[in-house]
């Protein structure tokens, strides 16, 4: 894969002081190529006229994705776009701009939720890496960048403190979970402190933590076009350790990581330990977003050898063994066990009896996705939103792989988005299975938070996905059921019950990315362009052949 081209971008000046950005010139976006859509089964004219595809999404990997700012600190709208603002935007950005926090009089990220009303504050005061990115990505968006560059610049100077729990030193590359600025009135100064895991509830450090920060720096670099921050020495060391967390070698046989329960969204025990899908997404998009930002200098060119190798590998075995549609659940139903030798069909050793009841019902005949987890004979067959969306927008999916799984969102939507979008994972676990999977954790019951709950945030991403794959009319149906509720229930973090109908039981208002991931999923409907800072496309090289059932040919 090319470095990524420097050609019609202003470098923008680029220090640890973080000064402020000149504007960036941008005629020379007049140029740029138009949209052209493959039609998909379920891609209807209306969603065609009401699309602003005024630049070109083909070649996302060099294309200049800025953001545009109107007068009203909401998207720019009305004069390109066939609809009007929702009422809801303008006090969405009102809620995304309390929630700010400021070290040293500069903006560094958002707390995760701004709930007076809620007695225990926890650490929802805090900012957490991944929480952070659909704000990020809704300020830069709207022609904010500022606040994103210096998110990037404190989560990168937090990377080199020494992270200890207890008596044990974590990686050297480890992201922190989320910071805390303390401001002293008195003394007139701020501090930060940090959460590497040791605060965590299960003290698990966050896997999901890097990959977001070097998915986001690339988001950043895309929508900007300031490739001096990605270059600058300390990003380049940034996104080299935190590689050399994911690419050293070990007892591993799959190129997938091996994880802990909680390392990632899901942050309780919810059996997601071993190799989740959600995990192996992010570490395939944030592989390739360091190949493109990487230099190729000594140091540089060791890592992209070593990128491209496990991409081949990673690829491969996700596209081939994660996969799962009509006919493979039906070759996974006939498998033979205790199969020994290279020559095996059922290299896992996954019995067929411990498919559950509840696959057979909810696989359409037409659609697929990637299933939770795969390890020695164990094959978790749940939905999770995130690990699919992620596959999608990374290309980790192919075309014909990402199409099926919006043909499950098509065939499945009262499963996996009812009343509120949308399941986190689905089905929920119960009974004797959730005392055993949860360790009877109060706040993962059935049909709640993290074990089937419904996210709003996960909003952003559904229709980043929708909008990849042509289907936009689905992201539009499912933003048009979050503005039935959000505001009214004050924007909460998540929903319970089989529909999402009701809000959760120990859910916080005021949700900062859920107030985001509305903001984003929409200004990506307005103007599809901006796909282009969180979307890679199909790169060929990684291709495996693969001869697997492919249901959604039929």
């Amino acid at each position: 894969m090319d470095a990524p081209k420097e050609s019609g971008l202003r470098n923008v000046s680029s220090v640890c002081s973080i000064p402020e950005m000149d504007d960036f010139d941008l005629k020379n976006l007049l140029d740029k190529p138009r949209l052209t859509i493959k039609r998909e089964r379920s891609f209807d004219e209306r969603s065609l006229s009401e699309m602003s595809l005024t630049r070109g999404l083909e070649n996302l990997e060099l294309a200049y994705s800025p953001g545009g700012r109107s007068g009203f600190d909401t998207p720019a709208s009305s004069t390109r776009n066939s609809f009007e603002p929702h009422p809801m935007i303008a006090e969405a950005w009102d809620s995304l701009r309390r929630s700010l926090v400021h070290f040293r009089g500069q903006p560094v990220g958002t707390i995760a939720a701004y709930d007076h009303a809620s007695e225990e504050v926890l650490n929802y005061d805090q900012v957490f890496v991944r929480d952070f990115v659909p704000s990020a990505l809704a300020f830069l968006m709207n022609g904010e960048p500022d606040i994103v560059k210096n998110f990037l610049l404190k989560t990168l100077q937090l990377q080199g403190w020494e992270k200890r729990i207890d008596r044990f030193k974590l990686g050297e590359g480890a992201m922190p979970a989320s910071f805390k600025v303390l401001h002293d009135p008195e003394r007139k100064t701020d501090t930060i402190v940090a959460d590497f895991g040791e605060s965590a509830i299960g003290r698990v450090a966050p896997v999901d933590s890097g990959f977001w920060w070097i998915i986001l720096l690339r988001a950043y670099t895309k929508s900007t076009g300031d490739l001096t921050l990605a270059e600058m020495p300390d990003c380049q060391k940034g996104m080299r350790l935190i590689l050399t967390l994911c690419l050293s070698e070990g007892f591993d046989t799959f190129p997938t990581l091996l994880c802990a329960d909680g390392c990632s969204m899901i942050d309780r025990r919810m059996g997601i330990y071993g190799y989740p899908i959600e995990i192996q997404a992010l570490f395939f998009m944030a592989l390739r977003c360091s190949l493109a930002m990487l230099k190729l200098d000594s140091e540089g060119k060791e890592f992209h050898e070593r990128i491209m190798k496990r991409l081949h590998a990673l690829s491969f075995h996700m596209r081939s063994y994660f996969w799962i549609d009509f006919q493979q659940l039906n070759d996974i139903y006939r498998y033979k066990t205790e199969e020994y030798s290279h020559t095996a069909v059922n290299k896992f050793n996954v019995i067929p009896d411990s498919i559950p009841d509840w696959v057979f019902d909810f696989m359409p005949t037409r659609g697929g996705y990637f299933v939770g987890n795969v390890s020695p004979a164990r094959m978790d067959f749940r939905w999770f939103a995130l690990g699919n969306c992620v596959a999608i927008l990374s290309s980790l999916a192919t075309p014909e792989q990402a199409s099926a799984i919006m043909d499950l969102f098509e065939a499945r939507w009262e499963e996996l988005v009812g009343e509120m979008p949308i399941k986190i994972c689905y089905p929920a676990i119960e009974s004797h299975e959730w005392r055993i999977v949860t360790g009877c954790d109060p706040k993962n019951t059935r049909w709640s938070y993290h074990n089937g709950g419904s996210w709003p945030v996960l909003l952003w991403l559904l229709t980043a996905a929708c909008i990849k794959t042509g289907r936009p009319q689905i992201a539009r149906k499912a933003i048009e059921l979050a503005e039935s509720r959000l505001l009214k229930d004050g924007w909460p973090e998540y929903y319970d019950g089989k529909l999402g109908r009701y809000v959760g039981k120990q859910a916080r208002k005021h949700q900062t990315w859920s107030i985001a991931g509305y903001l984003v999923a929409k200004m990506l409907l307005e103007d599809p362009s901006h796909l282009g800072m969180i979307s890679l496309e199909d790169d060929r090289q990684l291709k495996p052949i693969i001869k697997r059932s492919s249901s959604w040919t039929c």
